[in-house]
């Protein structure tokens, strides 16, 4: 990659990885599901206006938009907001890219080389150890809340997969709008009215920074410019600057909110961002062209759609990119 390159990749990371700390200080202003609800609808408009039409089948929008944006994203906003820190967050939701593998497994067929299942081993000790490590500074809740997060990204990925879009930014847009309805109702019912309503009352210029940081500048920018980079260059020269996520998340989760970084957290690091490397990096037993019940989808003849389409899901996820099971981002 030319150097300007690399440094747009690393600069996506670090957007990505601060993207954390913007949330827990949004969630100071606002409900979790009031705030996931509000960076989809700034993200999505007024964009979707100048996206043009959707160019894939609704049935992958709404599919990708309930998995990634009401589940995964209202699942992350509500652990953060139950206590878990946002560098341990931006570390424990990379286990994203072990669901990805297996879903993957199940749905497309690709069965994991001996490199990518040792990955995964690895990946998941790393998730113990932090488990272990957010049992003594954290709530148990709020951590399990994450470790779900993970897993309907990774359930995001395996459909965006599935869809292919040849517009990344088209299909990621329409993806933004599917989940503010379904946000805001979740949380008139579960936050209530009157404590959304003061929320929205006391808005202030840090807030409108808030919303504006996690929907332009980490979804908006940090996708394109991602989706750009995959354009030029092969995803597996991409994917593994997404690694660096954890690192600026726990980094400037220390820095600006004052969060300690454990002993026990920096093992849990070295082995999560170890095993998501070998697990994301390490190619996949494609099936035989042909095979009975082989899906079409899984050959070597989508890969490189396939890839990025990972990696847009990824994306817009938390505005970072998680190297996923075949070259995703994180959020």
């Amino acid at each position: 990659m030319r150097p300007v390159h690399t440094a747009l990749a690393v600069l996506v990371a670090a957007v990505w990885g601060v993207n954390f700390v913007v949330i827990q200080i949004g969630l100071g202003h606002f409900p979790p599901l009031l705030l996931s609800a509000l960076r989809f609808l700034a993200a999505a408009l007024p964009a979707v206006f100048f996206v043009g039409p959707p160019k894939v089948a609704w049935k992958w929008i709404l599919g990708v938009g309930a998995a990634l944006g009401i589940a995964k994203f209202g699942l992350l906003f509500t652990g953060m907001a139950a206590g878990m820190p946002a560098g341990l967050s931006s570390l424990v939701l990379q286990v994203q890219a072990v669901f990805t593998a297996v879903l993957a497994a199940a749905v497309l067929r690709e069965r994991p080389g001996p490199v990518r299942l040792a990955g995964m081993g690895v990946a998941l000790a790393g998730i113990a150890v932090a488990a272990v490590d957010g049992g003594t500074s954290g709530p148990v809740l709020g951590f399990t809340l994450v470790v779900a997060a993970a897993a309907c990204w990774g359930v995001s990925n395996v459909l965006t997969r599935k869809a292919a879009p040849p517009d990344a930014l088209n299909f990621m847009v329409w993806v933004c709008t599917v989940p503010v309805l379904p946000l805001l109702g979740l949380s008139l019912l579960l936050e209530g009215a009157e404590r959304d309503l003061a929320a929205l009352r006391a808005l202030d210029w840090s807030g409108v920074g808030v919303i504006a940081y996690v929907a332009w500048i980490s979804t908006v920018f940090g996708f394109g410019a991602w989706g750009y980079l995959l354009r030029r260059y092969p995803a597996s020269a991409v994917a593994p600057f997404s690694l660096l996520v954890p690192v600026f998340g726990m980094s400037s989760a220390a820095l600006v909110l004052g969060e300690s970084v454990s002993g026990l957290r920096w093992v849990a690091a070295v082995l999560l961002v170890g095993g998501v490397a070998l697990t994301s990096l390490a190619p996949a037993r494609q099936p035989r062209t042909g095979a009975a019940g082989a899906d079409p989808s899984a050959s070597g003849g989508v890969r490189a759609p396939a890839a990025s389409s990972s990696a847009v899901s990824s994306a817009v996820s938390a505005g970072s990119p998680p190297a996923g099971a075949a070259a995703s981002p994180a959020p």
